[in-house]
C-alpha cells in the first residue's frame, strides 16, 4: 500500500516556495557584485538572456520529471530507467549533492543568524569592527546559533509540503520583497546613490569577454538552484492541473527581479557611504561584502540618522538575508528528506530526524574547519594551497558537480526518457504547449546547445578550481 503524494495547496504557494529555493545569498550580494565587476548593464542583459533561454528549459525538464515520476530526483531515475546501473548513478549523485550544499550553506546562515542577533542587541557598532568576522569563525557562540537554525528548518520540513513549506513561503517571500523594496527605496534616497546606480545599470560592454559570458550563465544556473534535486522534488508535489511552463516563468522571473532590486540597495549604498573605495571592495567575496563591508556601511548611516536608525536598517538588512537563506535552505533539505521517506518508507519525522543528525555532524565539521581544529582547516591540498573542509565543500558539490547534474538531466530526459514524453508531461496543464513554438524550442535546446554548454561550463570549472588554470 502507497501513500498518497503530499501536493501543493496552491499555485502560488509552489511559485513561492521554488521561488524562495532560488532567491538566497548570491542573489542578495553575489549578483550585485559579479554585475557590477562585469559590465553593469551588459551583464544584466546577458544574465536575463540565459536565464530564459538556456535555464528555462532545463527548469521545464526538472520539474516535469518529478511530476511525471511522483519522485525523488534518485526514485525519478529509477521509475524511468529501471533502476539502470549508469543512471541509478546520477540519482545517488542528485541526492548527495544537495545533502553536501545544505552543510555549508547551514554554515553560512548560522553566520548571518549571529549577526542579526548581534545587530538586534544593539552591537553594531563591534559587527562594523574590521576583526569582529575573524573571531566569530571561531567563536563558540556558532554552536548555539546552530541550534536556533536547526530548530526553525526542522519546525517548517515538520509541516510537510502545504502545511510546513508552503506556509512558511507564502510568509517569508512576501515578507522578502517587502523588506528589499523598502531598503531599495531607503538607498536611493542616500547623498550620491544616483552614482551607484550608473555604475551597475550602465553597460560596459568593453568588459564583456568569453569568462564574463561564462559568469553570467553559471550564476543564472546556480541561482535556479538547477541541478540540485530541488525542481524535481517540488515539482513531485505538483497537480497534474498545474501549468508547468507558467509557473517555471515565474519563478524565473521572481529570482531575477530580487536579483536585480539587490543591485539597487548594494551598489548605491556603496557608492553612497564609501564612494572611494567601491573598486576595492568589489573585487571580494559576498561573504566578505556581507560580514565585513556592509555594517560599516549602516554604521556609517549613524551621522545622517542616528545609531538606533542605523541599527534598524542593519536589522532589516540582516533578517531580509535570513529569510533569503533559510527558504533555500528548507529547499535544499527538503531532497535528501524526500529521498529517505521514497526509498526507505519512513514518516516525514524519522527521515528529518535522520538528516537533521547527519547535516549536523558535518556541519559542525564544517564549521570548526575555520581555526579550531587543524586538520580540518587544511583539510587538502589543491591548486598549489591547502583547502579547508568548508572550502572543499564548496568547491566540489556547489561549484563543480551542479552543471554536471544539470547535464546528466538535459541527457537523461532527451535520450532516456524521450522528447515526446517530456512534452506529453508538460502539456498536462497546458493545453496549447503540444506543438506550439516553445515546445519545438526546448526539444532544440535540451538535445543540442544546452548539454553542449553545461560541457564548457563544468570543463572550465575544473580547471579552475582544482588546476588553477583559466584558459580566459
Amino acid at each position: 500500500m502507497t501513500t498518497q503524494r503530499e501536493e501543493f495547496g496552491s499555485r502560488i504557494g509552489f511559485i513561492l516556495a521554488a521561488a524562495g529555493s532560488a532567491v538566497g545569498i548570491g542573489n542578495l550580494v553575489g549578483f550585485p557584485v559579479k554585475a557590477a565587476q562585469n559590465g553593469g548593464g551588459a551583464f544584466l542583459l546577458i544574465y536575463a538572456l540565459f536565464v530564459f533561454f538556456i535555464c528555462m528549459p532545463v527548469m521545464y525538464a526538472e520539474m516535469a520529471l518529478g511530476r511525471h515520476t511522483r519522485k525523488d530526483p534518485l526514485g525519478a531515475y529509477n521509475k524511468i530507467s529501471g533502476r539502470d546501473g549508469k543512471w541509478r548513478i546520477a540519482g545517488i549523485l542528485s541526492i548527495i549533492t544537495p545533502f553536501m550544499i545544505a552543510v555549508f550553506y547551514t554554515v553560512i546562515t548560522v553566520w548571518i543568524f549571529g549577526y542579526l542577533v548581534q545587530a538586534l542587541m544593539g552591537n553594531l557598532d563591534k559587527l562594523a569592527e574590521p576583526e569582529t568576522f575573524g573571531s566569530f569563525l571561531t567563536d563558540n557562540s556558532l554552536f548555539g546559533y546552530m541550534v536556533g537554525v536547526a530548530l526553525i528548518v526542522m519546525a517548517i520540513l515538520a509541516g510537510g509540503v502545504k502545511g510546513g513549506i508552503e506556509r512558511a513561503a507564502k510568509v517569508m517571500m512576501p515578507a522578502l520583497l517587502v523588506m528589499l523594496i523598502g531598503m531599495v527605496i531607503y538607498v536611493l534616497t542616500l547623498d550620491n546613490a544616483m552614482a551607484g546606480v550608473r555604475y551597475y545599470l550602465i553597460p560596459d560592454f568593453s568588459k564583456i569577454s568569453v569568462k564574463v559570458i561564462s559568469d553570467a550563465l553559471s550564476q543564472a544556473f546556480f541561482s535556479l538552484s538547477l541541478g540540485m534535486g530541488i525542481l524535481i522534488t517540488y515539482g513531485s508535489y505538483l497537480s497534474k492541473k498545474d501549468n508547468i511552463p507558467s509557473s517555471a516563468k515565474f519563478v524565473a522571473i521572481t529570482d531575477t527581479f530580487v536579483a536585480f532590486s539587490a543591485g539597487l540597495m548594494i551598489l548605491p549604498a556603496i557608492f553612497s557611504i564609501y564612494p572611494d573605495t567601491v573598486g576595492a571592495e568589489l573585487s571580494g567575496s559576498s561573504i566578505t561584502m556581507i560580514f565585513s563591508f556592509l555594517p560599516k556601511i549602516f554604521l556609517a548611516m549613524q551621522v545622517s540618522i542616528g545609531y538606533f536608525g542605523a541599527s534598524i536598517v542593519a536589522v532589516i538588512f540582516f533578517l531580509l538575508v535570513f529569510f533569503a537563506a533559510i527558504t533555500s535552505l528548507v529547499s535544499i533539505i527538503e531532497v535528501p528528506v524526500a529521498s529517505v521517506m521514497d526509498e526507505k518508507g519512513y514518516s516525514r519525522k524519522k527521515s528529518l530526524q535522520v538528516m537533521v543528525i547527519a547535516l549536523g555532524v558535518f556541519s559542525v565539521l564544517a564549521t570548526m574547519s575555520f581555526g579550531m581544529v587543524d586538520w580540518l582547516t587544511n583539510f587538502v591540498e589543491y591548486s598549489g594551497k591547502d583547502q579547508s573542509f568548508f572550502q572543499v565543500i564548496y568547491d566540489v558539490f556547489y561549484d563543480t558537480i551542479l552543471p554536471l547534474n544539470g547535464l546528466l538531466v538535459c541527457l537523461f530526459v532527451m535520450f532516456r526518457w524521450k522528447k515526446a514524453n517530456l512534452n506529453k508531461a508538460l502539456a498536462e496543464g497546458n493545453e496549447g504547449y503540444e506543438g506550439s513554438w516553445l515546445e519545438k524550442y526546448v526539444d532544440v535546446a535540451l538535445s543540442t546547445f544546452v548539454p553542449v554548454i553545461l560541457v564548457v561550463i563544468f570543463s572550465l570549472t575544473v580547471m579552475r578550481i582544482f588546476f588553477d588554470y583559466n584558459p580566459f
